[in-house]
């Protein structure tokens, strides 16, 4: 029993580093961001979502605190370059730390709890697509819900913002590139999870 136990550990760590891997070159290379304007279109969130299918919330949530750090690590130009990052990082270095890291750590954990309770209650394969849907809408909503709490009263987000409803001006501002993430993530997460649940990767 002992050594099935640790041959299991020993599998769940390798699919760690390994998404782990995936994480970092996607967020250092052309790969992981499509940069438009002030915005980015992530595929990041897709190993997020599968290290919450495989290995849970704690998966979830390492995956997730890789994927704030290196999103922390583009506003001074390591990794790459966000450009509202740049700006905001200007602004507060701590807030920016806090609003590129926390929501994604958040996103990590609270996905890989969903999808343990989706799996129980309406099967693997269908928890494996949602869990890849909310891996980029969580996303989306979390970090654009830190955006505007840390630095809406700032002149940059007033000056964004222009008066409208918060609700209309994040609608418009992540637009085509949160729908892109949320097709992306819940097609590829989907597959790959069901895939690993076919091959017995997943305990």
């Amino acid at each position: 029993m002992a050594k099935k136990r640790n041959k299991t550990d020993v599998r769940q760590l390798t699919l760690l580093g390994l998404l782990a891997a995936v994480m970092v070159i996607l967020s250092c290379t052309p790969l992981g961001y499509l940069n438009i304007g002030v915005l980015a279109i992530t595929l990041n969130v897709i190993p997020m979502g599968i290290a919450a299918v495989a290995l849970g919330p704690t998966g979830g949530a390492v995956i997730g605190a890789i994927f704030g750090l290196t999103s922390f690590l583009q506003c001074i130009g390591i990794g790459g370059t966000s450009a509202m990052g740049v700006i905001t990082f200007g602004i507060n270095p701590l807030l920016t730390f806090i609003q590129r890291f926390l929501p994604r750590l958040l996103v990590g954990l609270v996905i890989g709890f969903i999808h343990k309770y989706l799996a129980k209650k309406i099967g693997k394969k269908t928890a494996c697509f949602i869990t890849g849907f909310l891996a980029a809408f969580l996303n989306t909503v979390f970090f654009m819900s830190a955006l505007i709490l840390l630095f809406g009263n700032t002149d940059y987000m007033k000056e964004l913002i222009a008066g409208r409803n918060i609700i209309v001006f994040i609608c418009t501002f992540v637009g085509i590139n949160a729908v892109f993430e949320m097709i992306a993530s819940t097609l590829i997460t989907g597959a790959v999870g069901s895939a690993l649940y076919k091959a017995k990767a997943i305990k």
